[in-house]
């Protein structure tokens, strides 16, 4: 169960950040050169991993792992909320 719940927050928080990198917010103007330079691919690709780790730790066992995913979701759905909705 631990783990069904990780992968659908990881889905949610591919989803915020897809949605945020499309906002053309003007903070993200101050992402580093290389950010920019790779498409922001490398952005998504440090989500995935950070998604990959959460998962592969709930399956070793460990469901307090999907507790803290948990909590870097509900900071990545603040974050997106306070950018999406144009309140920074």
């Amino acid at each position: 169960m631990a783990l069904l719940f990780t992968f659908l927050l990881g889905i949610g928080n591919f989803a915020m950040h897809k949605a945020v990198l499309e906002s053309r917010h003007p903070l993200l103007g101050y992402l580093p050169w290389f950010a920019h330079l790779l498409g922001r691919r490398i952005s998504l690709a440090s989500e995935f991993l950070v998604l990959f780790a959460a998962l592969l730790l709930v399956v070793r066992g460990n469901a307090a792992w999907g507790w803290g995913y948990l909590g870097y979701s509900m900071v990545n759905g603040v974050g997106a909320w306070l950018i999406l909705g144009r309140r920074i």
